[in-house]
C-alpha cells in the first residue's frame, strides 16, 4: 500500500476490496442514523432510541479499529522502514482519540 503526500495531502491507496467493505459498513450506519431519526419523528421510547444509539456507536468504533489496523500494517510500517519515527508520535495520538 502507498501511503503519500501528493499535492501537501497525505493519501492511502486502499484496494477495491477494502472500499467496498469501507463503504458497506458505512452505508449500513448512515442506515441505522435514518432509522433513529425515524424514530426521534415517530415520537418512539427513549430505550429504543437510545439501544439504537449505542448500536451506532459500536459500529462506527468497529470501522475505526479497522481503519487503525490497516494504517497500522500499512503505513506505520512504510513511515518506519523510511526513518521517519515522528509517526510514532503520530500514532500515540491516534490511540489517545480511542
Amino acid at each position: 500500500m502507498d501511503c503519500c503526500n501528493e499535492e501537501g495531502k497525505r493519501m492511502r491507496s486502499r484496494t477495491e476490496e477494502e472500499k467496498k467493505l469501507f463503504t458497506s459498513r458505512i452505508n449500513r450506519i448512515i442506515g441505522q442514523l435514518n432509522g433513529v431519526k425515524k424514530m426521534i419523528d415517530e415520537d418512539r421510547y427513549c430505550d429504543d432510541v437510545l439501544i439504537q444509539l449505542s448500536a451506532i456507536e459500536k459500529a462506527v468504533k468497529s470501522v475505526a479499529s479497522v481503519v487503525l489496523e490497516k494504517h497500522m500494517h500499512s503505513c506505520l510500517v512504510e513511515e518506519v522502514q523510511k526513518g521517519n519515527l515522528g509517526i510514532i508520535d503520530e500514532i500515540t495520538e491516534l490511540f489517545k482519540r480511542f
